[in-house]
């Protein structure tokens, strides 16, 4: 018996000896594997990101293409001189991270969803920091179409867009006058004070203040007016509403840089967006606000820029993405809309609505939240926009301005925003209780905050 028992000891020793190598083995293979996929997934990654990064971020092709035009005499504006020749207008840091272009924002170019999407490759925008002797700011370059190719093919060449072509030569200041009248005309339909915003163009064409708009200013300010958020940053800055527009050069033009944005909370990175859940941005959102005086005075601004565009001296706006990432504040706490892509004169959207074929409401929508109603005898989009800016603004503000209010205001407060929230652009006498509602709001936030500092 002892005999069978020194045969069955070597026996499982060797048993357990394989199959603690193989165990082993196994683990090694494991994470092997798994290195191995680490790298590859890190690499394709570093690869997509330095693609991008190339593809978006080409300020040096931005800045040949624009100083050439400027030394054939082709372009002329206030930042040429300073952009080529004298090299005190630089370009820093680029944020074009994303195909829209946009500084920490969702694509937000206003759309109708059923007919047109929006192209990035046809209308593509390069972001950067940018300094101009004591200023700092945001410069915006167009450069073209990005062309896309499969590895191992040659690229084809760029296409460059013929957009300083307009005035010809010859063309007199009148006649200037004439076509910029038009063209704002188109944008915003007739109004009185139309030729007064022409004679504020033609201030900002006279880039070298010598009292006349020569050729080449004059195509590098109609190739920016081209651009409907460089027009509609023009018709806000005098308000207070959008960054200043500092200087230009063709269609490179800078803008001065707002500090604090978002409106609130923090952008995460891109891959990390779609990875967490709505509801634990929204509470990460509320722990990087300033004190609630500021937030207040902050919340007054938003509600004065709505003001200001609902039947204003150019016709009345609509926001089509009134969403956080659009908006800052300065280090005085007053709201700056940073992206002029999401307003949409009220006609255009009409216009646009009264020729759009639906079935159900979902085809009747502008842009990402401006809607109308389905007419299902016609099949046709009603005109009238459901919500007004007004209520859009005060679902926004409701956990932004609630959160850390005074108590004492609180119920009041929280009542006045649900009454805002609940307005309807096809409501009877809408634009009183419109008004009515928007004052109470001001009202109620300017006798808490009037005694303050931050007042």
């Amino acid at each position: 018996m002892s005999e069978m028992a020194k045969g069955l000891f070597p026996r499982a020793w060797v048993k357990k000896s394989f199959y603690f190598q193989a165990r082993i083995s196994f683990v090694r293979v494991k994470y092997l594997f798994l290195t191995w996929l680490t790298v590859l997934v890190g690499s394709w990654v570093l690869y997509v990101q330095y693609s991008a990064y190339t593809e978006l971020c080409r300020g040096h092709e931005c800045r040949n293409a624009i100083c050439d035009k400027y030394r054939r005499g082709i372009i002329d504006g206030s930042a040429c001189s300073s952009l080529c020749e004298k090299e005190t207008l630089y370009m820093g840091r680029c944020l074009s991270t994303l195909p829209n272009n946009q500084v920490g924002g969702a694509v937000s170019c206003c759309y109708l969803t059923q007919s047109v999407e929006f192209d990035w490759r046809s209308a593509f925008y390069q972001v950067y920091t940018g300094g101009w002797g004591d200023h700092s700011g945001i410069i915006r370059c167009k450069l073209g179409e990005v062309v896309r190719y499969e590895l191992g093919e040659e690229p084809e060449p760029r296409k460059e867009t013929p957009v300083f072509d307009k005035p010809n030569r010859g063309t007199s200041v009148e006649k200037f006058k004439e076509m910029l009248f038009n063209h704002l005309k188109s944008k915003f339909g007739e109004h009185a004070d139309l030729p007064s915003l022409v004679g504020q163009i033609l201030s900002v064409a006279d880039g070298n203040r010598d009292g006349r708009v020569s050729l080449p200013e004059a195509r590098s300010t109609w190739a920016l007016l081209q651009m409907d958020e460089v027009l509609l940053g023009l018709l806000l800055q005098d308000r207070g509403h959008t960054p200043r527009l500092l200087g230009y050069c063709g269609d490179l033009y800078m803008t001065e840089r707002i500090p604090n944005a978002p409106l609130y909370g923090f952008s995460l990175p891109w891959p990390l967006v779609s990875w967490v859940p709505g509801g634990v941005q929204r509470t990460m959102d509320q722990w990087f606000t300033p004190s609630w005086p500021r937030k207040a005075k902050i919340s007054m601004g938003l509600l004065e820029l709505v003001e200001d565009i609902f039947h204003g001296t150019y016709g009345s706006f609509l926001i089509c993405d009134l969403a956080a990432v659009h908006f800052s504040y300065t280090d005085r706490h007053e709201l700056r809309l940073t992206n002029t892509h999401v307003l949409v004169p009220e006609e255009e959207f009409r216009r646009t609505m009264r020729v759009s074929k639906c079935e159900t409401d979902a085809d009747c929508v502008y842009g990402v939240d401006c809607r109308t109603s389905c007419d299902p005898s016609e099949k046709r989009c009603r005109q009238d926009p459901v919500m007004p800016n007004l209520a859009k603004a005060c679902g926004m503000l409701k956990d932004y301005i609630l959160r850390g209010a005074p108590s004492e205001m609180r119920e009041e407060l929280e009542r006045q925003l649900y009454a805002c929230m609940g307005l309807r652009g096809n409501a009877g006498q809408m634009n009183m209780e419109h008004s009515l509602i928007l004052n109470n709001l001001k009202a109620l936030l300017w006798k808490r905050i009037s005694h303050t500092k931050d007042s």
